[in-house]
């Protein structure tokens, strides 16, 4: 199952690392990664609005490129941003002077469309080396998550996905999505649901 909550052996070797919060009494962290993507992100942003919540985007540096407006969109509505690389790359690949300068132009772009720069850090995959950490971790907090949604895996039910993370949400938690083309099918069928779990339950969506 690619749905569950990160085990605490794992969340203990990378400890800088971080992994939910455990003194947010009655918050949780909704995270969306590898958007900007048309159609999909604007569904998110639409159901986050209905409701009044907030969550963090880590964004592929190429897609902002691709829809800086939808980028820009993000923003305005009062949500978080975070590198999320520029080519979705994956660490334990990639080389610490590549990797790096993928991080880097990530922020450029940030920087060219937002007008700012990210102080988030989300590795893709969740694969990065001691090298790319303690390099990273220099001007980003590195976010993990302690609950994936599985929502990118097409032979995973909505509504499967929907009780296990159920199960899962409590206070402090990070709860991993995706606003990207695999998902555009099932978050609609997911989504909305969940947020709704969500304030029934009386959570704050909070900021990282």
């Amino acid at each position: 199952m690619f749905f569950h909550r990160i085990p605490a052996i794992v969340q203990r070797l990378y400890p800088n690392r971080t992994w939910n919060n455990k003194d947010a009494e009655g918050k949780v962290y909704l995270t969306f990664d590898d958007g900007p993507v048309p159609g999909v992100t604007e569904f998110v942003l639409d159901q986050l609005a209905k409701r009044g919540m907030k969550a963090t985007f880590f964004m592929v540096g190429d897609n902002v490129r691709k829809y800086p407006a939808l980028a820009r969109e993000v923003i305005s509505a009062g949500h978080q941003f975070g590198n999320h690389t520029y080519h979705h790359l994956k660490g334990w690949d990639t080389n610490l002077e590549h990797y790096f300068a993928d991080v880097q132009k990530c922020e450029a772009i940030f920087e060219q469309v937002m007008g700012k720069k990210s102080t988030l850090f989300r590795p893709p995959y969740g694969l990065m080396t001691g090298p790319q950490m303690r390099k990273v971790s220099q001007s980003h907090k590195i976010i993990m998550w302690n609950v994936l949604s599985g929502d990118y895996d097409p032979t995973l039910k909505s509504d499967k996905i929907l009780e296990n993370i159920k199960k899962l949400t409590d206070s402090g938690a990070i709860i991993l999505f995706h606003d990207q083309k695999k998902t555009a099918e099932v978050l609609p069928k997911l989504l909305p649901q969940y947020l709704d779990f969500v304030q029934q339950k009386g959570f704050e969506t909070a900021q990282l």
